[in-house]
């Protein structure tokens, strides 16, 4: 596990990526780099680089950010429940680094029916070559 103060993140990160990433911020619908993305490669955790969702399993949601239906590998993000903002939601963090990346939702498609709902702000995307 990667451990760093606050100051240490905030000289890493954007005020808007550390705003997101450590904070547990969100973006605007709509507004993040990789909401419509068409790139193939491996999404990777902005904070730490951990490999984390596969643009094969990304897919238009129509939510405004990247939605993936799986992850790469279960042991490489955490659930965790969040009651912030008066409801009950499942929040995604890395596993490495605690990095919040969004939130799981059980409105997806198939095979696992689940949507991923990531921030941009808390991704890096490898492309392809």
């Amino acid at each position: 596990m990667i451990s760093k103060t606050d100051q240490e993140w905030q000289q890493q990160l954007t005020p808007d990526e550390y705003r997101i990433c450590r904070q547990k911020g969100t973006e605007p619908a709509f507004s993040g780099l990789y909401a419509d993305s068409k790139i193939a490669g491996i999404f990777r955790c902005k904070c730490c680089d951990t490999p984390l969702f596969e643009s094969d399993t990304q897919y238009d949601s129509g939510s405004g950010w990247p939605s993936f239906w799986k992850p790469i590998n279960a042991d490489n993000i955490k659930e965790n429940r969040d009651t912030r903002l008066g409801m009950t939601r499942v929040e995604v963090v890395c596993a490495n680094c605690d990095c919040h990346l969004g939130h799981v939702f059980e409105d997806g498609p198939q095979p696992t029916g689940l949507r991923y709902c990531i921030n941009s702000a808390s991704l890096n995307l490898e492309s392809k070559k």
